[in-house]
Order: structure tokens, then sequence, then C-alpha cells
């Protein structure tokens, strides 16, 4: 088959590797209808991930046909159309028993694209299929379910509910990338006060308005002074950090109220300064995450009633083979405006499954 194999920072390739097969009585073959490219694939590629290993297929979310089950799997079957999680679940480790997959240590957690071979592919491994993919329903199209893999249980466990958004909060949004764009959007299902998004790109603080921003304002334009305004001098109750930079993570610190809260959901590949000198006697709770995906049937349901803008999001379609050329789009999101990108081939009536290894 084709995948995308990362060769070392900077270096990726659309290339023949060997079909996925079972390898556990828990895993399922899906092959992949709809795959998109997350912010984390190019820290990826940057190298800001160095647990990547050169030769892995990347991506970790994806919407797929199941073409093969091992013998422990339960819940679906070949021909079922899923949703395929970021996160992979054992079911049996303490954190799986607290709902904490991410944190799984039964050999799951953030492994597809990570510490195992991802989705950006013709056919994926998809190990403990039974907590880890998602039956779909026939109406709910692909494009849109895709981006519930991550990208909208991200934003609303680690930065909406590890920030604790209430009725008439004012929460802003450091990065309006398709991560912060999320988080307004599932922080509006709380009914904050006002909602503001910060951002370097004038392409992007269009679309956080378009998703339910109250206020925009650049980067460069004096942000902190902005909500101080806003606030009476009181600053935010919740600021969200998606953008993974220590200059946005620094920003976010300065802009919180005393008790307030700062989530952060960004990728970060550097240090940043925790001002402890300013924040200890403030009262500010300061969290980070990574996905465990207990939302994702609650955010389909919410997706298939139309209360999530999923549709929205998706701003370039490609073809599967067109993998490196939807990288370079995405990579360059200032200049061509991508928010989310997806690549997937024309549906097909039959199903073919992969040849097994003898």
């Amino acid at each position: 088959m084709k995948a995308l194999v990362f060769h070392g920072p900077g270096q990726t390739s659309w290339q023949d590797v060997p079909d996925p097969s079972i390898k556990d009585g828990a895993d399922a073959i899906v092959r992949v209808d709809a795959v998109t490219i997350c912010g984390t694939d190019l820290h990826i590629v940057k190298g800001d991930v160095p647990e990547v290993a050169p030769g892995r297929v990347l991506g970790h979310e994806a919407v797929g046909t199941v073409v093969e089950t091992g013998g422990d799997v339960r819940t679906v079957r070949p021909g079922d159309r899923v949703l395929i999680s970021c996160i992979s679940a054992c079911g049996r480790c303490r954190f799986c028993r607290e709902a904490r997959y991410g944190q799984c240590r039964g050999g799951g957690g953030w492994v597809l694209g990570h510490t195992i071979d991802g989705t950006q592919a013709e056919y994926v491994r998809v190990p403990f299929a039974d907590l880890s993919v998602y039956p779909l329903p026939s109406a709910l199209p692909s494009h849109e379910a895709v981006l519930l893999a991550d990208i909208f249980p991200t934003s609303y466990e680690v930065g909406v509910l590890n920030g604790q958004v209430r009725p008439g909060d004012t929460v802003v949004v450091v990065g309006a990338g398709p991560i912060g764009l999320a988080a307004l959007a599932s922080a509006s299902l709380y009914s904050p006060y006002r909602t503001i998004a910060v951002d370097l790109a004038t392409s992007r603080l269009a679309a956080a308005r378009d998703f339910g921003a109250d206020a925009t304002v650049g980067a460069r334009e004096e942000p902190e002074k902005l909500v101080e305004d806003l606030t009476d001098g009181l600053g935010a109750d919740v600021v969200i950090e998606a953008v993974g930079l220590p200059e946005a993570f620094e920003m976010c610190t300065r802009m919180v109220r005393p008790g307030g809260r700062v989530a952060n959901i960004g990728v970060h590949g550097k240090p940043a300064t925790l001002h402890l000198e300013d924040l200890w006697i403030k009262d500010v709770t300061l969290t980070t995450g990574l996905v465990d995906t207990h939302s994702t049937p609650m955010l389909l349901r919410m997706t298939a009633a139309g209360r999530l803008p999923a549709a929205a999001m998706v701003t370039h379609r490609f073809a599967l083979d067109e993998m490196e050329e939807a990288y370079d789009v995405f990579s360059r999101a200032d200049e061509t405006g991508a928010l989310k990108i997806v690549l997937g081939g024309p549906q097909h009536d039959a199903v073919a499954v992969p040849p097994q290894e003898q």
C-alpha cells in the first residue's frame, strides 16, 4: 500500500510500505476513506516529537471501513464505517478505568503515528478496536466526522473542560488555528459572557469571528491591553493556549485574572518560562493535558445534530495520494488560509481486504 512515511526532521515521502496485518486479537484493519493532517503532525515533521522514529507512518485521525478484525473484537465487523480515534485504550489499566485513556499504560494512549504506524495511509491497523473506533451514522459525512477524531475532543476536554468554562465567563483563546477555533465553538456550549480570539494571521481572526468570537485582536496589537480594557482591569476568567510556543503560553499567564484558569492545549517543543514570581499570589490554576477522547460519543451526537460547526472547519480537499501537496498547503496556512485539510479518494462499493502475512 501507499503511506506517508517520516524519515527524520523535514523529511517525509508518500511511498510503498507493507500492508498492515492483525497482530493481536483486539486489532482491526481499517481501509482509510478520509484522513486529515494535525498541527501535531507538523511538530513531528519539524523534529519536536523525538519519540517518533524515522520509518514511521504518520497520522492519528481518520474515518474508514473495517476490512478485518481480530478474534477478540466484538463491537465492529468488516464493512462497518468507523471513526478512528487519535487515542487507543486498552480498557484494563488504572487510567483506562478512570476514563483517562490518553494515559493508558496497557499499550494504548497516543500510539497511532507516534509509536506505531498511523492513519495517513491506504490501510491502518488499529489496536484495541472495541474502545478505539466508533461506528458512524450514515448521515454524518466523512469529512465532518474525521474532525471528531482529535481536534474537537482535544479542544473540548483539554481546553474547555480543563479550563472549567462557566456561564458568564470571559474566555480568551490564544491561537485561532483549528484547535483554537474548535475551542471557541465548544466553549459556546457553556454560554460564556464574552470570547476573545488572538492570532497573528488576519485570515484566522476572520475565521474566529465566523466561529463565534465576540472580539478578535492581532498578537502584535496589544492583546493584553484589550483584555484588560474589556474586563475593567480584572483579566480573563479562562485563557486557552492553542499555539504551542513559549511566548503564547507566557502571554496567557499575563491575561488571566486572579483566581482564573489557564488551560494549555498547544504542543510545546521548547521550554516556556513560568513566572511564579508574579503568579504565586494570584491563585491561578494552570492545566496541561493529552486528550482522553471520553467525550467523543457526545461530540459525535452534537455534530450529527448540527450543534458543532465541523463542516465549516474544512477549507481544502485532496485525494489521498496528494498527501505531500496537502502538507505543503497546511504548513503555509498563513498564506493559503488552510484550517483543516481532508484527504480521501472515491468510495468503493466493494471492500478490498489487504493480503495477510503467512
